[in-house]
């Protein structure tokens, strides 16, 4: 069995005769994003602190690699938290530095290295966050995304086994937000860390969490993958799910994930009286794209692919949501399996004519007309019982995929 990289048990905090966390339990497991929801003034932020160590538990134990870090010498904690970094909701740059120096800051902070040696790993952080250009700038001279890629250089400097996101999308517009999302995403498999994020940003961090956390009245409501989450019937997530029901997906204007589950319940839902449904799932090729042309890109594909499929397959009765990060589920009530494989068909002949022309003028403009880059969106088409449950839709539609729209240059960036 896996051993968490940090467990709370019975954690309990309290400011003065209000108690914040109440006999708090909870596992975080390296190498994946686990991402603490819940309404405000659940305690969030304050568990969060209390893994970097700026607070301590009242009651109970944190524990990180095995070991109650109360019980841990000063030197044994101090190179554990070494090996944390914390990305602050406001990225609190230091306006009087540049880049290059907001990047390096911690290195000098923190560390005996050599000036020699510090300014060569901050410039290999800032050449892979791709903020070259931007070094020699100050925070207010850049756009919020970039601002928020400095920080995220600053956070990964002293290679850190953990990054704590507090509220990273707060305030952002949505393709903001998930440019931020795709980039957290991006650079937790690039660098290898763990990533623990506390976000109100309900449905965009189902998308890219391994694991949640529902923080309720202080204790923790469940723990696991989201669709463990939807599959149990707890009163409390029960409860936290149906206030999330009138979400919709902000970048795609798709239904959420639980609006479409309410929605495929009333138009399906084991009734006989729709003998004929058909199910189509779209899925976009991102990796390459974050490559070239990084996450504003991949994004925009995404928010086209939901613009259309809305467009198109809405005024017919057709209903859709995103299943997840880069998957979109559709369903036809009334609809035979080889009218849905039309439907696709004709649907993706309009992608290759409108929506991913439109993703190479993104290129154009980010980067230059002699941009090159392959995108490939696939479809699989499936016939729906009404006894099918949503998730074994998907699993038998992915299993039929294959492309149907396919963007591939040449030379001088030329679509084939």
């Amino acid at each position: 069995m896996e051993i968490p990289l940090i467990e709370f048990r019975n954690v309990t905090k309290r400011f003065g005769d209000k108690t914040v966390l109440d006999k708090v339990n909870l596992d975080i497991y390296e190498n994946q994003i686990t991402t603490i929801i819940g309404k405000s003034g659940t305690g969030k932020s304050v568990l969060l602190k209390h893994i970097i160590g700026l607070l301590t538990p009242d009651e109970g134990a944190v524990i990180f690699q095995g070991r109650p870090v109360s019980k841990m010498k000063k030197n044994e904690w101090d190179a554990c938290r070494s090996q944390i970094a914390y990305l602050f909701q406001n990225n609190a740059l230091l306006d009087s530095m540049t880049v290059f120096d907001n990047v390096a800051f911690p290195l000098r902070q923190t560390t005996e290295f050599s000036n020699a040696e510090i300014e060569k790993r901050a410039a290999i952080r800032i050449e892979e966050l791709e903020l070259t250009e931007a070094a020699d700038k100050f925070p207010s001279e850049l756009s919020g995304g970039m601002q928020k890629r400095v920080a995220l250089a600053r956070a990964l400097v002293t290679d850190p086994k953990i990054v704590l996101f507090d509220e990273p999308t707060t305030g952002q517009d949505p393709i903001r937000k998930n440019m931020i999302l795709s980039m957290i995403v991006h650079y937790r498999r690039k660098f290898g860390f763990t990533a623990v994020m506390v976000s109100h940003d309900i449905p965009d961090v189902f998308f890219i969490s391994d694991r949640i956390v529902i923080l309720w009245e202080g204790a923790v409501g469940f723990q696991g993958t989201y669709e463990e989450a939807v599959r149990l019937k707890l009163p409390m997530i029960d409860e936290f799910l149906r206030s999330l029901e009138g979400f919709q997906d902000e970048l795609t204007g798709l239904l959420s994930r639980e609006a479409f589950r309410v929605h495929y319940a009333a138009m399906l839902g084991g009734s006989a009286e729709i003998p004929t449904a058909s199910a189509a799932l779209f899925s976009v090729e991102f990796d390459l794209l974050h490559e070239t042309l990084g996450p504003q890109a991949a994004v925009e594909v995404l928010r086209a692919l939901g613009e259309y499929t809305n467009r198109r397959f809405n005024p017919i009765g057709g209903f859709s949501a995103r299943h997840s990060r880069d998957e979109i589920l559709t369903i036809f009530p009334h609809t035979s399996i080889d009218k849905a494989r039309q439907l696709v068909a004709d649907f993706a002949q309009e992608l290759k004519a409108e929506a991913i022309d439109r993703i190479q003028g993104i290129a154009t403009a980010e980067i230059g007309a002699a941009t090159c880059f392959d995108i490939y969106i696939r479809a699989g088409v499936e016939q729906v019982s009404p006894v099918d449950e949503i998730d074994k839709i998907i699993e038998k539609a992915r299993t039929k995929q294959k492309i149907v729209a396919t963007h591939r240059c040449g030379p001088g960036g030329n679509r084939q």
